[in-house]
């Protein structure tokens, strides 16, 4: 949910016309948004978790001089429909690495620091539209 979504249903919830029942219908959806959030995030951390125990197995595998260090990364790839089929696959996944790593070290060079006073709300872009 945009920080515009959070300003609009602060809004709602302020304004005195709002009747209960749209209270009740604004908290099942945002109930509903937050279980489906909690969900996919639960999801994405078991990715990341098998990710990276495959990744440590691999290193671990290589440092033991294991016959083929890769296989545990490999696996995990294979299972989720990520491993590189052919050599142009292959040629665009380093090229978008490359490039994935030249941009995150220059917002890290240029993350500009927050200012350390009162914070500012800004309304921006269209939302979802609240009942009435």
């Amino acid at each position: 949910m945009t920080r515009s979504e959070f300003d609009d249903i602060r809004a709602f919830l302020a304004d005195e016309a709002t009747q209960a029942g749209d209270l009740l219908r604004v908290a099942r959806t945002l109930i509903d948004d937050l279980e489906h959030c909690r969900t996919r995030e639960a999801v994405l951390r078991t990715h990341y978790l098998r990710l990276l125990t495959a990744a440590r197995a691999t290193v671990a595998a290589e440092a033991a001089e294991e016959p083929d260090p890769l296989s545990f990364l490999k696996r995990e790839l294979t299972e989720r429909g990520q491993m590189p089929e052919d050599g142009e696959a292959v040629r665009r996944i380093l090229s978008d690495a490359r490039t994935a790593a030249a941009l995150l070290a220059c917002l890290e060079q240029s993350v500009p620091r927050r200012p350390s006073g009162m914070r500012l709300r800004r309304c921006v872009g269209m939302g979802r539209t609240l009942p009435r």
